[in-house]
């Protein structure tokens, strides 16, 4: 492996780690029940996105994305206290994608996508997500949008050497 490699590899994964123990270590902070919306801004800081729910609540989206593998959707009741907080790339919301969804739906599902890719040949955006990092590979979650912004499919790949 090449010291360039190698160099590049090991500063991914220092910023990876260095990401995830700053949200650790905010995120144990947060109390759903009784931290309320200005303290929550105050430890996480704006939204890169705020979805207005139907009974007033908001879903303030926090993406670690496109060098962590977790976003964060944080829920404020209307009474503007955090209700809850989920961590929205997993499994069960990747298949919970499905053809006909809109990008909205899939944004407010998934968050914010690591890439955004328009593919002239096949007519179709692709978002991708990072799911997994292994030695030598990382994995992505990808969701494929025709030119009226539809999931037409989804799909798995990966890049060796990341």
């Amino acid at each position: 492996m090449s010291r360039k490699l190698f160099a590049g590899l090991f500063l991914s994964g220092l910023i990876a780690t260095v990401l995830s123990a700053c949200d650790a270590d905010k995120l144990s902070k947060l109390k759903p029940g009784s931290t309320r919306a200005d303290e929550v801004r105050r430890l996480m800081g704006p939204p890169t996105l705020e979805w207005v729910d139907a009974d007033g609540s908001r879903v303030w989206e926090y993406p670690r994305t496109p060098e962590g593998i977790v976003n964060y959707m944080l829920v404020i009741g209307p009474d503007n206290v955090l209700r809850e907080v989920r961590q929205v790339l997993t499994d069960e919301n990747f298949a919970r994608v499905k053809p006909g969804m809109t990008t909205d739906e899939v944004r407010y599902l998934l968050g914010r996508p690591a890439h955004e890719r328009y593919f002239s040949r096949q007519q179709e955006t692709v978002w991708d997500w990072k799911t997994r990092v292994e030695p030598g590979m990382t994995w992505y979650f990808n969701v494929h949008f025709n030119n009226d912004g539809v999931v037409s499919k989804t799909s798995s790949s990966f890049e060796p050497g990341a």
